[in-house]
């Protein structure tokens, strides 16, 4: 037997060092060729590290949360065969070990039973991460949230490692501590709890506080009556929706700020503070701001100004879903030139979105409402929508500021002017 040794490769773009996010097997794991042993987080974005060998895992090199060096010793598995470790330093004492497998990592490395295992009688609270997510189905995670129950408390007996029915309502049976406050909501509580600012979530601290550090910040918010353009959106899907797909209002608004930056070039920018220098680029690439399990994170939507509706649609489509599934690559999360964000159904009424820098714009969607309106001297109920937006002030002067979002209001007010050239 012989050991082999994985190093923090080297990701490219320069990087010198990268912070260690998250493991996905723990000492003692049997490990396959191509199976994810750990995620590394780069200042764009997250990238999986995958084992060259087969073999078990003697020692980890670092804690999750740590930054670490590239070159620097990884994971050493001891593998058949003489290994790659002759030159190598001896490894030292083994790193503490993630607590538990990651269940997609368990899951490559051996099938999966036909039938789910029966639930142990004294089944203890499993130590996971704070932010480690297990695998479940939503109903199950409704059950928990509704029993009041830490998913990350549960053993799983399922296939690698899934939480199922059963074994929520043998950990209710087994711990009644965890569920006091489900039984009794007035429960006088004084548990806490400690949660490691690491990997996705630490960097998007660092941006936004970055990004207000920095930027001169101002906030801008018109009211747009999209009656018709709703309208339009319904009929449309009506019609082509099962052939191209369906549309929601993101493919409208992103088709509205490519029509109005080809009269405001300067929103359409990235300014550099350091060498004092703006660029303005003609690519309209929008980035949309999406939420995923490891926390926010914004895909770009390459040369909007050359996608049909449907192709911003299918865009934005892909791009949201390769994000949640932690599948994005750092080429789709950067490069962008504007941001638009939106919180759907959840968007409030007024918000006040951080730039995304280098931009000096973004525009944030807040939700339709239902309101009575007065339209020549008659009270009807419409369809509106506010836009609330940010621009860095250093840049974009609020004139400017307050045209563009009120040529954004025309062209989604009057939705057939959004495809007139």
């Amino acid at each position: 037997m012989g050991t082999h040794v994985i190093k923090m490769p080297d990701i490219g773009e320069g990087i010198a060092e990268v912070e260690l996010s998250v493991w996905h097997v723990k000492v003692g794991d049997l490990v396959v060729e191509d199976q994810v042993l750990a995620d590394v987080m780069t200042d764009k974005a997250m990238v999986d590290i995958p084992s060259p060998v087969h073999g078990k895992v003697i020692s980890l090199g670092g804690e999750p949360g740590e930054v670490m060096a590239v070159g620097s010793i990884l994971i050493s598995i001891e593998v058949e065969g003489a290994g790659n470790a002759k030159d190598v330093p001896a490894v030292a004492a083994p790193a503490k070990a993630a607590p538990a497998p990651a269940p997609i990592a368990q899951a490559k490395a051996a099938p999966a039973p036909s039938k789910p295992a029966p639930v142990v009688a004294a089944q203890a609270p499993v130590a996971r991460e704070a932010d480690e997510r297990p695998l479940a189905s939503p109903a199950v995670r409704k059950h928990a949230l509704d029993a009041g129950i830490q998913l990350r408390l549960v053993q799983g007996s399922g296939p690698a490692g899934r939480i199922l029915h059963e074994d929520l309502e043998a950990f209710l049976l087994q711990s009644p501590a965890q569920t006091k406050t489900a039984a009794n909501p007035y429960a006088e509580r004084n548990d806490e709890e400690q949660i490691p600012v690491i990997g996705m979530r630490r960097k998007i601290a660092q941006r936004m506080q970055d990004a207000t550090r920095r930027a001169a910040h101002f906030s801008y918010v018109e009211e747009i009556d999209v009656t018709a353009l709703d309208e339009l959106r319904v009929h449309l899907n009506e019609k082509h929706g099962a052939a191209r797909g369906k549309l929601t209002l993101l493919p409208f608004i992103v088709r509205a700020m490519v029509v109005a930056l080809r009269d405001f070039p300067q929103i359409n920018a990235r300014y550099d503070d350091e060498n004092q220098v703006i660029t303005r680029l003609g690519a309209v690439h929008v980035g949309v701001a999406t939420q995923s399990d490891v926390g926010l994170m914004v895909p770009v939507v390459r040369h909007a100004e050359a996608r049909s509706l449907w192709g911003n649609a299918e865009e934005i489509a892909r791009l949201a879903t390769a994000a949640r599934s932690g599948k994005a690559s750092r080429d789709e999360l950067s490069g962008s030139t504007i941001t638009l964000t939106s919180l759907g159904a959840l968007g409030g009424i007024v918000s006040t979105p951080v730039l995304n820098l280098p931009e000096v714009a973004i525009v944030g969607v807040n939700r339709i409402v239902e309101r009575p309106m007065v339209i020549k001297g008659q009270i009807v109920i419409r369809k509106m929508m506010n836009l609330s937006s940010s621009f860095d002030h250093r840049v974009v002067d609020g004139m400017d500021a307050a045209q563009f979002i009120q040529a954004i209001r025309g062209l989604l007010e009057q939705p057939a002017s959004l495809f007139l050239e």
